[in-house]
């Protein structure tokens, strides 16, 4: 009878509720003639950064605070220990409008994207990088909020059944509970959960590196436990997982399910779109080389997850971007101070400081 219940349920709430399989990435990436990355929420904000300015060929935009000159202050952009970015590429006549993870909380997403003028109703995709909640808390309030508005199907794109496991935090500085996506508010969005178990192409303009390989030496560090197995409708599907994580559970996260995304700039290279890089800000950077085909890279933008490792391991990262000839690094939410004061010196023509409310252009 729970079985018949629960298929019932699932043929309510409609095609969010079963993933389907994105288009695989055949050949070379489309190349796109712009592309503009507005940092939607992270860790802080400098309000009083100048407005506008050129570093090389990226154009930088900061937001500021949101005064007007006709009446007194109200709301701010909200900074928090999360990430949101949305991309919006441009390829001759055609628009594509990404957005990439959900930060922390739906009201930091939900106020930010209010005040930066975008409209969730032009959204042609969504990808989420990783089951951790400072990436995926803010999705189910944004759908709460917007799904009405979405356009019918419109996709997310997941690395795959392991994002959905509920997850312990095992790191320091506190121990806890961290969550679990919420399926039920995908599917009552009727947002179209797409596996990218591959390379696939996004949006037609953007791509996923599908699951990142372990290339060079940097190593993961698991601050989290993935739970297998689903209670009171949160979690993940067991018979869907890896086969030696099936008969587990529990087990130290492997972030085998991470996808990084990415863009190929005309005359530029690619934009490598990174969010947290458990597995390796270099692996994801070279995964994404490997799939597309295209080895000059142009930026790398996103949370390094630098934070918790030794100076040593810094500089030999450090190290890799250089050798790799990554011509912008645009470090963000995990990343760390260390890593910023290091390449900054190492490399102070290609390291940019990016806020919330930032937007950088490529290929202007």
């Amino acid at each position: 009878m729970a079985s018949s219940a629960l298929a019932a349920l699932l043929s309510v709430l409609g095609d969010g509720a079963r993933p389907a399989r994105a288009e695989a990435l055949a050949g070379a990436p489309p190349e796109v003639d712009r592309l503009d990355i507005r940092i939607l929420v992270d860790s802080y904000q400098f309000a009083v950064a100048p407005g506008h300015k050129r570093k090389g060929a990226v154009e930088i935009d900061q937001f500021g605070w949101g005064i007007q000159p006709d009446k007194a202050p109200g709301r701010t952009l909200v900074s928090e220990f999360g990430l949101a970015m949305l991309a919006q590429s441009t390829r001759g006549s055609e628009k594509r409008l990404m957005l990439q993870d959900f930060a922390f909380t739906p009201e930091a997403l939900i106020n930010n994207m209010a005040m930066l003028g975008v409209d969730p109703s032009e959204l042609d995709a969504m990808a989420l990088s990783h089951g951790h909640y400072d990436h995926f808390g803010g999705m189910a309030g944004f759908l709460q909020k917007h799904g009405a508005t979405l356009k019918p199907g419109l996709p997310l794109y997941v690395g795959g059944e392991e994002a959905f496991c509920s997850r312990t935090w095992t790191g320091p500085p506190v121990k806890g509970d961290f969550g679990a996506i919420d399926r039920n508010a995908l599917a009552m969005a009727k947002v179209k959960t797409t596996f990218t178990e591959g390379p696939a192409l996004i949006a037609d303009h953007g791509f996923t590196t599908g699951p990142i390989g372990e290339k060079s030496f940097e190593k993961i560090l698991s601050p989290s436990v993935m739970k297998i197995g689903i209670a009171n409708g949160f979690g993940c599907y067991a018979d869907k997982l890896p086969e030696d994580e099936r008969a587990m559970t529990s087990t130290p996260d492997k972030f085998r399910h991470e996808i990084a995304t990415a863009y190929n700039v005309k005359g530029r290279g690619l934009v490598v779109l990174t969010s947290c890089s458990h597995r390796g800000v270099v692996n994801a950077v070279k995964q994404a080389q490997a799939v597309s085909g295209i080895m000059k890279v142009h930026a790398v933008i996103g949370g390094y997850h630098l934070a918790p490792y030794k100076e040593d391991y810094v500089r030999q990262t450090i190290a890799a971007l250089k050798e790799l000839d990554v011509d912008y690094i645009v470090p963000l939410h995990c990343t760390g101070e260390p890593f910023y004061d290091l390449a900054r010196a190492e490399m102070p023509d290609k390291v940019l400081r990016a806020f919330t409310g930032t937007r950088l252009t490529f290929g202007a």
